[in-house]
């Protein structure tokens, strides 16, 4: 029996990369469970209802994608200017031209992001840096 090659597999890992997830029998719409078929050393998909195989198209059974999608000013609201618990700050808004808001550090927690700070006009609500 011929093993696949590494590139072969990473090819092969990165093209089904947005294919990982559940997988559905095709006779009785049950979810299909991996399973190894010892006699041939492969890795199948197989319903536990009705029996149903299918060969896998990856070796990955699944991945668990850590990466958030929250931006930097997530969870900020407009009428944070009324928290009197903020730093306050004289900046002058770009939009409104008031010269009072309240600021607050970036959101994002990782370790390249800088420490950027936000600004939020405490007159129209205008969210600027």
């Amino acid at each position: 029996m011929d093993t696949p090659s590494p590139a072969h597999h990473v090819t092969q890992q990165s093209n089904n990369r947005q294919n990982i997830g559940p997988k559905f029998c095709r006779e009785c719409s049950n979810m299909l469970y991996p399973k190894e078929d010892k006699v041939n050393m492969t890795l199948m998909y197989q319903c536990r209802t009705c029996s149903y195989m299918e060969p896998a198209t990856s070796y990955c059974v699944y991945r668990n994608q850590l990466a958030s999608s929250a931006g930097e000013t997530a969870g900020v609201t407009t009428d944070v200017g009324s928290d009197p618990t903020l730093p306050r700050s004289t900046r002058e808004c770009p939009q409104c031209s008031e010269m009072e808001c309240v600021f607050f550090q970036s959101q994002m927690r990782k370790e390249e992001t800088k420490m950027k700070l936000f600004y939020v006009c405490c007159s129209c609500g205008h969210i600027f840096e």
